[in-house]
């Protein structure tokens, strides 16, 4: 599924966490990208919208619970 993702940090910058979310909008260079699970807020892309898989097997990602519920409706 197409998606964009959110990186957590900590301290130092470190991405601790991707969280990964269905993105809204034809726009695909858009600098701040729409996402399904907010109204209003997006998120300032830095890696652009890729193809992820619904089951994640990579340490440290995850889906956003309120995207993928919507992705399973």
């Amino acid at each position: 599924m197409l998606a964009v993702s959110e990186r957590i940090k900590e301290r130092g910058g470190v991405t601790k966490e991707l969280i990964w979310h269905k993105p809204v909008g034809p726009d695909p260079d858009a600098t701040v990208q729409r996402i399904a699970c907010r109204d209003t807020d997006g998120i300032v892309m830095s890696g652009g919208k890729r193809e992820v898989p619904l089951r994640l097997d990579q340490p440290g990602e995850r889906w956003c619970p309120d995207c993928l519920a919507i992705v399973r409706r």
